[in-house]
């Protein structure tokens, strides 16, 4: 067992410089940093909808998707703020398959990451560019936020990294909001422990450095549901759900209580067409306690071009190779009716 070492990848600052964000989308993505901040803290009423492919794959069809969540939003953006999902790095529970864009930014080629670096800032750029929307990325890799920091307005901690200390003590630097979703097993506990310590100052090594942070008081909780000792499903987005949340938060000091509700993965046991009775119930259960109204600031939504998923290689364009996803026009009408309940 050993390390072979491959290449030596640029580092974010060389990646950065090759592939800068242009002054007028930095100002954007500043503006939409604080509009979206202003809903965590609860400065604004306006709901959170971080919608878009399980993995963003396929630059063309990415941007594609994008430009139709822009004219969307242009109808809803007094009530709505849209996130687009822009994930790069897919997560796979055995480590098998696809990982992503960053790895392979052709799903059918080997991986290379140096391309994949520099494929991931170009989707990324380009879609700012012609939407006027700044994304959503999970971060798998701590190390990797150098190469997405100027260009990412949320960022998500997923279900199998949340208890780690280097994910935590990472998002401790972020100035941009951060989720941080429930584990697996579903403990609220661990991820409230993940919110609190990513809203504290901390000293650790990061990229060779020894470095300080302030905390993020931006963080804060995403349920995505659980899974049982059997292996089955255990949704956590129903109203007791929600307000048992409430009540360990008011047990902690944590400031900003803040919920987000992922409608897919456990919480929907995969089947991704019941997603939009899913967001249906926790507007519902919103608009029926001022508290939960206050608490939960947003949903998650896979959602594509083409409804489902389909095998790399397939080639179905705007298709997810990953998780299945919502189709585009079951996405719009959900969006629209998310508005209706605000």
């Amino acid at each position: 067992m050993s390390f072979t070492y491959v290449n030596h990848l640029p580092t974010p600052e060389d990646i950065r410089a090759q592939f800068p964000v242009p002054e007028k989308l930095a100002r954007l993505k500043a503006q939409r940093d604080k509009e979206i901040s202003d809903v965590i803290t609860g400065k604004s009423n306006k709901f959170l909808v971080i919608i878009g492919p399980c993995s963003a794959d396929n630059e063309e069809a990415v941007c594609d998707y994008v430009s139709r969540l822009a004219k969307v939003y242009e109808d809803v953006k007094d009530k709505l703020i849209i996130i687009p999902r822009i994930y790069t790095n897919k997560p796979r529970t055995t480590g098998e398959g696809y990982k992503g864009i960053v790895s392979q930014p052709d799903p059918e080629k080997k991986p290379d990451f140096t391309a994949g670096l520099i494929a991931m800032r170009k989707m990324h750029i380009h879609a700012m560019e012609i939407s006027g929307l700044t994304a959503a990325d999970e971060m798998l890799y701590p190390d990797n936020w150098g190469y997405v920091e100027d260009i990412l307005s949320y960022v998500a901690i997923g279900a199998r990294s949340v208890e780690d200390q280097q994910h935590r003590m990472t998002v401790s630097g972020f100035d941009v909001a951060s989720g941080m979703k429930n584990p697996t097993s579903g403990t609220l506990s661990v991820m409230l422990n993940s919110v609190y310590a990513a809203q504290h100052p901390h000293s650790f090594i990061y990229r060779g450095y020894e470095v300080q942070t302030s905390g993020n008081p931006l963080a804060h909780t995403v349920l995505r549901g659980a899974v049982n000792k059997n292996g089955q499903s255990i949704p956590n987005y129903h109203y007791e759900d929600l307000n048992r949340l409430l009540a360990l938060y008011n047990e902690r000091d944590i400031v900003n209580p803040a919920c987000v509700i992922d409608a897919n993965h456990n919480n929907s046991n995969k089947e991704y067409e019941q997603q939009v009775r899913i967001v249906k119930e926790v507007m519902h259960s919103r608009k029926l306690n001022p508290d939960i109204y206050k608490l939960v600031k947003g949903v998650m939504i896979e959602s594509y071009i083409e409804e489902g998923s389909q095998a790399i290689g397939t080639g179905i364009y705007g298709k997810s190779i990953t998780d299945s996803c919502l189709g585009w026009e079951e996405s719009k009408k959900l969006i629209y009716d998310i508005a209706e309940y605000e």
